[in-house]
């Protein structure tokens, strides 16, 4: 590298982000380039930054691979901070493949957290899980090892492990602390505050935390979630999201145990009609028989005079979770709350509305910033936003560690 160069790459370093660019402001080539792009991340000028990084991994060519795929490994990052998933996976693999093929494993493992940041923020909990448990952690400089432990803390508050969420945030904690990075101290401080956030209310009673919730579904209580659409005791979990006149039944007669409920009731709340006739009521019995036998093992329904009552097998104990917060958007961000994507019309069958209503919903709550979308028509797909945002400006400056 020329003086100027190493210069710019010192004043990157050190954080004082004008001084680099005074450097290398009114040079062309790839070095001065990809400097220029970090430079442009770090003051948050994103696209700029992106189309001077593609500039610079275009000008080092297919003689400079190694260049070239740490510039790589910085656009995504810069795509990451945008929130941008257009781009292909391949290319950042195709990047990791040569950085791990050229003994550069600082930014491959860059490269690979980078990636299972990306799946987090695309809902693919499983793949995201299993990239993070790719990463040696013990290799990562402490910042990169914080940010790896944030993900993993938002993963497990997803997966409603408490526990492995606030051991990840503890080492989140120490790896920023030794960083000195004020920006993940904050983010590890805000993780903190979500995890500590009630997480649902149980009906007839209060609010209860996240640890609560996850021990109340270990436990051999029989628990109607309206969180996630869901009935189940312990690992034995039956999905209901996308039955919505069967949820509709269960939560009708979860909330009257240990009574039983009025066949009108259960008419009016399942299929939204306050004059039931003799169809409805046949309807109904077709469509408690198919809740019976998808609650079989765990709860039988029986008829009643006046209608029909859910008794857990085993003298169990019944709860219903509901979403901790009221409104008619509650229901529509519980069921976000479990960082998958959703897409419009899986939300309007769980939910049991117009795809027209659930779309004014979800444009409200994005511009609250309350949710998010992925894609574009067909393809668009709807999220929670991240428990804690993610520091953008920490993997830029070792990106490219030009020679």
């Amino acid at each position: 590298m020329d003086s100027l160069i190493t210069a710019s790459a010192r004043s990157l370093a050190s954080g004082d982000v004008l001084g680099a660019l005074k450097h290398v402001a009114l040079r062309g080539d790839p070095p001065a380039l990809a400097l220029r792009g970090i430079a442009m991340a770090r003051l948050g000028d994103f696209p700029k930054s992106r189309e001077l990084l593609r500039r610079a991994a275009r000008g080092f060519g297919m003689h400079e691979e190694l260049a070239r795929a740490r510039c790589v490994v910085a656009e995504a990052e810069v795509a990451l901070a945008m929130r941008d998933f257009a781009g292909p996976p391949r290319v950042l693999s195709a990047a990791l493949a040569v950085l791990e093929a050229r003994g550069d494993y600082g930014n491959a493992l860059q490269a690979r957290l980078i990636a299972a940041r990306r799946l987090l923020l695309l809902g693919r909990l499983e793949a995201a899980a299993a990239e993070l448990l790719r990463l040696d952690i013990r290799a990562l400089t402490p910042a990169l090892a914080a940010v790896a432990q944030l993900a993993a803390a938002e993963l497990a508050m997803r997966s409603l492990d408490p526990a492995a969420a606030r051991a990840a945030l503890a080492q989140a904690q120490a790896a920023a602390t030794r960083s000195g990075v004020p920006e993940l101290l904050a983010e590890v401080m805000e993780a903190n505050a979500a995890l500590q956030r009630p997480a649902a209310r149980r009906h007839g009673g209060g609010e209860l935390s996240l640890d609560q919730v996850a021990a109340l579904l270990a436990s051999a209580t029989v628990v109607l979630d309206a969180c996630r659409r869901g009935l189940g005791s312990g690992s034995n979990w039956r999905p209901l999201a996308r039955r919505p006149v069967l949820f509709a039944l269960a939560r009708t007669l979860a909330q009257a145990w240990p009574g039983d409920a009025e066949r009108d009731v259960l008419i009016e709340q399942a299929f939204n009609t306050r004059r039931p006739d003799e169809s409805h009521r046949a309807r109904l019995r077709v469509e408690i028989g198919r809740l019976r036998a998808l609650l079989k093992g765990l709860a039988s329904i029986e008829a009643t005079p006046r209608g029909f009552a859910v008794r857990p097998l085993n003298g169990r104990p019944l709860a219903v979770l509901q979403p901790p917060i009221d409104g008619e958007q509650a229901s529509l961000l519980a069921l976000l709350s479990d960082g998958a994507a959703w897409s419009t019309s899986a939300l309007a069958l769980a939910l049991d509305a117009s795809q027209r209503t659930i779309q004014r919903a979800l444009a409200e709550l994005e511009a609250a910033g309350r949710v998010r979308s992925i894609g574009n028509a067909r393809t668009r797909r709807w999220l929670a936003p991240p428990l804690a945002g993610f520091t953008t400006i920490l993997l830029l400056p070792a990106a490219l560690p030009l020679e």
